[in-house]
């Protein structure tokens, strides 16, 4: 039985003119394959079917199918500062799909990360769908990505309606900026969203949850940082799902990344 599932298209990257694969449904499995005993399902697609070859030399259980596009980037890093172009935009994921073959391939996991990379992977009708009998992690890329090609943007134009389906939402600094008036607990629980984790890269995190608010630190890690988001939700989700609280989450999620950078990973 997998504990928990993550959802999201894979991705062309050009990472410093390296070509890579990536998309938080790879990213997320390296984190994971470095927690013992870790149990996950990953469901992914991309146009080419080759894409799928690193993300299965992982060792998880993966289920893939074929799209019409395959999101393309390319990323240059300056310490946490990203720069990121859009080259292509993927195929999003339908409400169809998500009651039919998704549903089927994410078995009995009751909590499923859910890796968008541009605003218009995961619809609404799409992630209701997902979240019956589930619970929910989202990457707040999907709803500040704007889904176009060129510089990427972010902006607030989301349909609040994706976050009725959300148990835990995770916002890099960025994208909490373009989302929030600022990182005090009444901005953040004006969301409505139970749990939200407010990531600042090598500076911690800040948890928010059961009414209250807590930082959790980092220790920097001099390394390529992509995917490093990923990972760590996919760390908070499966303690999460092995009953630990929220704070203790962060704090397993945050250790798990300091290795995944440190040995390069």
């Amino acid at each position: 039985m997998s504990q928990i599932a993550v959802i999201g298209s894979l991705a062309r990257d050009s990472v410093e003119g390296e070509r890579r694969v990536g998309g938080g449904a790879f990213h997320a499995a390296r984190g994971l394959r470095l927690l013992p005993g870790a149990r996950a399902t990953i469901v992914t697609k991309a146009s080419d079917p080759e894409l799928a070859g690193p993300v299965v030399a992982l060792g998880f259980p993966v289920e893939f199918r074929e799209a019409s596009a395959t999101p393309t980037f390319s990323l240059h890093y300056d310490g946490d500062d990203r720069e990121m172009h859009v080259s292509e935009v993927g195929e999003p994921w339908g409400a169809d799909d998500a009651a039919g073959w998704v549903a089927e391939a994410l078995g009995d996991a009751r909590w499923v990360q859910v890796a968008p990379l541009l605003r218009s992977d995961f619809p609404a009708t799409t992630l209701a769908a997902l979240a019956r009998d589930r619970r929910l992690l989202l990457d707040g890329q999907g709803l500040v990505r704007v889904p176009e090609t060129g510089p990427l943007r972010l902006d607030d134009a989301y349909d609040p309606e994706v976050l009725r389906h959300v148990t835990v939402l995770k916002l890099a600094e960025e994208e909490a900026r373009a989302i929030l008036p600022d990182f005090g607990r009444e901005a953040v629980e004006a969301l409505g969203v139970p749990e939200v984790l407010l990531t600042f890269g090598s500076r911690g995190s800040i948890v928010f949850a059961d009414g209250t608010s807590e930082r959790v630190p980092a220790h920097p890690v001099d390394a390529d940082a992509t995917g490093a988001g990923d990972a760590f939700l996919a760390a908070y989700a499966f303690a999460r799902a092995g009953g630990h609280a929220p704070v203790a989450s962060a704090r397993r999620a945050a250790s798990l990344v300091e290795t995944m950078l440190a040995q390069g990973t």
